[in-house]
């Protein structure tokens, strides 16, 4: 359907840059999903199924590509659309991240929000 509303999972620890994040895609005409660390994630993509998933790699509980990996052996978590956003940018969490199936590695300094809303909209095709 093309009226239906996309929805985008947030799963952030930093409680400033999740509102932050919600704010800027609810301004998008978005159903926005947060979650907090990536136990609330997993939980929130696995019954939820956004479009698309923006996915912290530091946090409490369980982490982003863990989090990711676990998504990935779901039947329906196989192809929802991950972002990383983080501040970690080492070769090899850029590697394992994109290896789990993570289609877009971004690092949280070098992005604006307004730019992150429009690479996210474009990948899930909004206009």
């Amino acid at each position: 359907m093309e009226n239906e509303q996309k929805s985008i999972l947030i799963v952030e620890d930093d409680e400033l840059l999740l509102k932050i994040l919600h704010d800027e895609f609810a301004k998008s005409n978005m159903k926005v999903i947060l979650a907090h660390n990536g136990e609330e994630g997993l939980e929130a993509a696995l019954s939820q199924h956004p479009s698309i998933i923006l996915i912290d790699i530091l946090m409490p509980k369980m982490d982003g590509i863990t989090m990711l990996q676990k998504i990935r052996e779901d039947v329906d978590g196989k192809n929802i659309p991950a972002i990383i956003l983080t501040n970690v940018n080492d070769t090899e969490t850029v590697i394992k991240a994109l290896e789990t199936g993570a289609y877009d590695f971004l690092v949280k300094s070098d992005w604006d929000p307004k730019d992150l809303v429009k690479r996210v909209k474009e990948k899930i095709g909004i206009n």
